[in-house]
């Protein structure tokens, strides 16, 4: 795999013709775009395919789905239309909700004969901390919940998860190479934290065993957009 197909670009707008034009601009320099709920509740299906119709980049549609099993199911089987290489569920939802969406995203793409998208589960989000679980009522440490939300996940036959650099390592070694391991959270030196509060340079994250790496600010917050993913992809080089 390149450096560069490994990331995948978070466009956070609602505006269309803005995502579109910063997706046309980095074609080439990363490996597909990530399209999430505030674009989707502002423009629905039909926006996700103004931005991405005859690009040829991968979509991550990272709408973090939870619901009762049945409605996910659904909600799933409409984004398979959407043509995502991935999508995202959360791990909380539980055993039957994960299954139903794994099965709905397999049995719609056979229908629809398109690409299977790859499910991926939300373990713990990288915004939270220890103390913030505990605000929730979920006490212990944030690595033992993601964990533990990962192996449930996995074992429900989604294809892998979201989690923070800082889980990269133990959930490779727990859940083996076969999972696929997507992450937030990274931010290179030279690049602000912002809101994230676990987070990790490119490299580090590569290193310590992710498949793919979400990154947003650091691209999208630039003067220079594309000089900002090509800097990032040399580092990984």
């Amino acid at each position: 795999m390149k450096p560069t197909d490994r990331i995948f670009v978070a466009i956070d707008t609602p505006e269309v013709a803005s995502a579109r034009a910063l997706a046309e601009s980095l074609k080439g320099l990363v490996g597909g775009v990530k399209l999430g709920l505030e674009f989707f509740v502002a423009n629905g299906p039909d926006g996700v395919r103004a931005v991405t119709a005859g690009l040829d980049m991968p979509l991550f549609l990272d709408l973090k789905l939870h619901d009762i099993p049945n409605t996910v199911a659904g909600a799933v089987r409409a984004a398979v239309a959407l043509r995502p290489a991935f999508l995202t569920v959360h791990a909380s939802g539980g055993p039957a909700m994960l299954r139903a969406a794994a099965d709905a995203a397999a049995e719609e793409a056979v229908r629809l004969g398109v690409p299977r998208p790859k499910v991926l589960a939300v373990t713990v989000l990288t915004s939270l901390e220890a103390a913030d679980l505990d605000a929730v009522g979920q006490t212990g440490p944030v690595a033992a919940q993601v964990e533990r939300l990962a192996r449930l996940a996995v074992g429900a036959c989604v294809d892998g998860v979201v989690c923070s650099p800082a889980e990269v390592a133990g959930l490779r070694s727990a859940l083996g190479r076969d999972a696929v391991l997507m992450v937030p959270g990274i931010r290179p030196a030279w690049a602000a934290a912002n809101d994230q509060k676990r987070i990790m340079t490119p490299g580090d994250a590569i290193a310590a065993g992710a498949d793919h790496l979400v990154i947003g600010r650091p691209i999208t917050g630039a003067a220079d957009p594309a000089a900002a993913a090509r800097r990032i992809a040399e580092e990984l080089a």
